[in-house]
């Protein structure tokens, strides 16, 4: 018996020898999707300094608030269309050319999942790259293609990429007030650029939530601000960034207001969703006037049949 044991150990098909391998983990894969766009404060400059021991070259402090903690459920879009678990900063290998801190993106997703478990774990798409001006993300540039081509690896199911866009987060404007003429087509080429995006993917209600500048490069700030204050399209929301703490250079937003900004815009989002829901619960039979629809349809047939009787 002992013999006969050994012998099949030594088969060469012999289970114990050549185990079946594992199948290979899935790859993570978000359910809600939020695209990130514009310049530099949405790429993150919370926390970066300039060091003098490096000759002021900008430096990141690596100071990562709770609000902005890694977290299983929040992943990230690498620069090769892969998904990882997120992590500060969120723009790294993204806006290359630039030292990217804190911004709000980590501070917001948090804050949806602690609020609102219905949307599952949250994908991050960022696409921000630091001193763009709004003509270079125009269709047809770079900066527009790579959005696109971003958004879409994001949900292509042949890539088990897999979730739904929720909304595009737009922070940009700053370097719009250098010049008056930038200042004076922000409207149209702002207003061209949303558009052109909910045509492109396909989903003419994207919500769309941008920020208001806090600041700007140049005398036209006011310009600029009231353009995206008075914006005025559909599924459009508008978070004002004004007030908010600035850094040193008077131009970026501390670690701090990041964070705040980022529950800014994720209670902006949830007050979308809840008006939303509304809107379909009013103009549908649904929920309790469906039950009311129901009660009144037997209680009709049996008066009837009573009646009848």
């Amino acid at each position: 018996m002992l013999l006969f044991f050994l012998l099949f150990l030594a088969a060469p098909n012999s289970p114990l020898v050549h185990p079946e391998p594992l199948p290979p983990s899935p790859s993570p894969r978000p359910e809600s999707i939020f695209l990130l766009a514009g310049q530099s404060n949405m790429a993150g400059r919370g926390g970066v300094v300039n060091d003098s021991s490096t000759g002021w070259i900008e430096m990141w402090d690596r100071v990562v608030p709770p609000e902005c903690s890694p977290n299983p459920s929040i992943l990230r879009l690498t620069a090769n269309l892969t998904w990882v678990e997120a992590r500060e900063p969120l723009h790294a290998n993204i806006d290359t050319n630039k030292t990217n801190g804190i911004g709000p993106s980590m501070a917001f997703a948090n804050a949806i999942l602690g609020q609102d478990r219905s949307l599952g774990s949250v994908g991050l798409v960022p696409c921000a790259i630091g001193g763009t001006r709004i003509s270079e993300w125009e269709r047809g540039t770079f900066l527009y293609d790579q959005l696109m081509r971003r958004a879409r690896a994001a949900t292509n199911a042949a890539t088990n990429a897999g979730g739904t866009i929720r909304a595009l987060l737009w922070y940009q404007g700053e370097s719009d007030t250098v010049e008056e003429s930038d200042a004076v087509q922000y409207k149209g080429r702002l207003e061209k650029f949303f558009l052109d995006v909910r045509t492109d993917l396909q989903s003419p209600e994207l919500p769309i939530f941008q920020v208001a500048i806090a600041s700007g490069q140049g005398p036209f700030t006011d310009k600029v601000r009231k353009v995206q204050l008075g914006l005025d399209l559909p599924n459009v929301r508008t978070v004002d960034a004004k007030g908010l703490p600035l850094g040193p250079d008077q131009l970026h937003l501390t670690t701090p207001a990041q964070v705040r900004l980022g529950q800014m815009l994720t209670d902006a989002f949830l007050q979308s969703m809840s008006r939303s829901a509304s809107l379909v619960s009013e103009a549908s039979p649904s929920g309790p006037k469906l039950v009311i629809h129901v009660l009144a349809f037997f209680m009709w047939k049996f008066i009837r049949a009573v009646l009848m009787n």
